[in-house]
């Protein structure tokens, strides 16, 4: 397969879509400047293998991920769209920030429960 400039830019959207992420934002925590990106989407630019590599680094994937256009490795069909931002957000948190998660999550269930529980 012959990759396309518009390849690249429809498999930037995509992820920064997966993310809820804007252009900007996405230069922003790319670190990529803006010029750049403007390069990129509106002359049809090839991005060099450092700016995908800081695109990838803030979508939290790898280059080779990145090129995976027909499979993407960020859906897993069987999961629900917001499951997959959660786990996709999970993979990317420090260790710290996913234990305060865990904790976050089993507190909501254990209100949940009682609910349940107090409504009978």
């Amino acid at each position: 397969m012959m990759i396309q400039v518009e390849n690249i830019i429809a498999r930037i959207d995509e992820l920064c879509d997966f993310n809820g992420w804007t252009r900007y934002r996405l230069h922003k925590e790319a670190g990529v400047s803006p010029s750049t990106m403007n390069n990129v989407y509106n002359r049809k630019s090839f991005p060099s293998i450092p700016i995908l590599k800081s695109l990838c680094d803030a979508f939290g994937i790898s280059l080779a991920e990145f090129f995976l256009f027909d499979e993407n490795p960020l859906r897993d069909y069987s999961i629900e769209e917001d499951e997959q931002r959660i786990i996709y957000k999970y993979r990317n948190m420090s260790e710290t920030g996913k234990k305060i998660l865990l904790a976050y999550i089993q507190g909501v269930a254990d209100v949940e429960k009682t609910d349940k529980m107090d409504s009978r």
